[in-house]
């Protein structure tokens, strides 16, 4: 009888859209900038025809100026950053084996661990992208110890496709997120969870529907929140949504707990160029003829301190969503 419940307790914790299963805060991180002097030239802060190092394809400035992904030095601080946010893991964007991303998972992989922060992929549409070579990406990235895949724009290709190669993978341990907030996709896809990423079209005001029916389907419920979006110095999208001073990034966590959220998801921990990053910014100040923006007056912080302020408040928020998830776990049925 004691093994009997041990072994319904184990599943309970296993089992997707389990009020018992440990939370988790996940950022999606970008290993895909570079510099002239690590890399022979800027990768990414050069993006829409910028000219680095003053002029840079995002509306904000790195406390630590533009920097590369390849940096050992730069990326043991981006994971020592991470682990203070209260942050469990990083979902690095991958685009395709031999890519710039690819080639840098192990130093990130290695990084991350001396800080224990875990490591899942970001599977990105690159070109020719089929479910048959996602799988074996997977199988791939399986080897180097990745056992968790967000899986971008998946139903770009049938919904039906995906199911036997998530059975599979399940069976191997292995946890797939499909991005989409309509989990009849994911749900067909046979797909262990659901996130939305984008926090521009998928606010908070949505995340109540789609935690609710991934619930129903049995799958995990990963909303997005943001601090903001801001991508007009990169391409010609103009929309913005603004930070308000901290308030949307409270909000979108707000709704995300009230949701019911199994984990969360952080868009995004260094995606510059649509300015939706929490990696700290640089104070005001003009470079050249541009003058870039900064946190200043979020939460009413102001230079330095303002400089951190979506990784203190993201700790904050952290906290304060396990202490929810706790409670739901024990709260009569």
């Amino acid at each position: 009888m004691r093994s009997t419940l041990l072994s319904v307790v184990v599943l309970a914790l296993l089992a997707p859209g389990s009020a018992f299963a440990t939370p988790v805060v996940s950022a999606f991180y970008y290993p895909w900038f570079g510099t002239s002097i690590h890399n022979g030239g800027y990768q990414h802060w050069a993006q829409g025809g910028h000219a680095p190092p003053n002029d840079i394809a995002s509306v904000y400035y790195p406390a630590v100026g533009v920097y590369s992904s390849a940096d050992a030095a730069l990326l043991a601080q981006q994971m020592h950053e991470i682990n203070r946010a209260g942050i469990d893991e990083i979902a690095v964007s991958w685009w395709g084996r031999g890519s710039p991303e690819d080639q840098r998972v192990p130093a990130i992989l290695a990084a991350a661990a001396k800080e224990h922060v875990a490591v899942a992929i970001h599977l990105e549409p690159y070109g020719g992208r089929t479910v048959s070579s996602t799988s074996a990406d997977i199988d791939y990235l399986t080897g180097l110890g990745v056992t968790k895949f967000y899986v971008y724009q998946a139903f770009q290709l049938p919904a039906g496709d995906w199911a036997p190669i998530n059975d599979a993978l399940r069976l191997k341990g292995i946890v797939t997120y499909a991005q989409t907030p309509f989990v009849g996709q994911a749900a067909t896809g046979h797909f262990s969870g659901v996130y939305t990423y984008d926090i521009l079209t998928w606010g908070s005001g949505k995340f109540s529907r789609i935690c609710a029916e991934a619930h129903a389907a049995h799958l995990l419920c990963a909303p997005s929140v943001g601090p903001g979006f801001d991508a007009k110095r990169t391409n010609a999208n103009l929309a913005v949504k603004p930070r308000r001073r901290g308030l949307t990034y409270d909000t979108m966590w707000n709704q995300a707990i009230a949701a019911g959220a199994d984990d969360i998801t952080i868009t995004s921990f260094n995606e510059w160029q649509e300015g939706t990053q929490i990696e700290p910014a640089a104070p005001p100040k003009r470079r050249g003829d541009i003058r870039y923006g900064s946190y200043n007056g979020a939460w009413g912080l102001f230079g330095r301190k303002a400089a951190t302020a979506y990784l203190d408040r993201t700790g904050y928020w952290a906290h304060i969503f396990r202490r929810a998830v706790a409670k739901r776990s024990i709260a009569p049925s």
